[in-house]
């Protein structure tokens, strides 16, 4: 999936508008649809406080290791428990 499609897809996802993602980035609406259309690159920065903001960790991993997004969201989710069960002590 090519970069916009993905951010378009993120924010979709999330269920936020433009506006409300805009208002979240602290971006005008119109440099975000131009972000989203691919008329203005999208800086690292920005591209990870998108994920952040639209809870889409597992995309940015899926555009990372050039895999697809269901691959993406089940090794997010198994590092997110066994991150967790290192911190409760479950693993020696």
């Amino acid at each position: 999936m090519e970069l916009t499609k993905s951010l378009k897809f993120m924010r979709k996802r999330s269920g936020l508008s433009q506006e409300k993602l805009s208002e979240k980035m602290h971006m005008s609406r119109a440099n975000l649809s131009k972000i989203e259309r691919g008329l203005v690159p999208i800086r690292a920065q920005e591209l990870f406080k998108w994920a952040k903001e639209t809870n889409s960790q597992d995309v940015i991993v899926a555009i990372a290791c050039n895999i697809d997004i269901a691959t993406a969201t089940q090794l997010v989710t198994e590092s997110l428990k066994l991150v967790g069960m290192i911190f409760i002590g479950g693993i020696s």
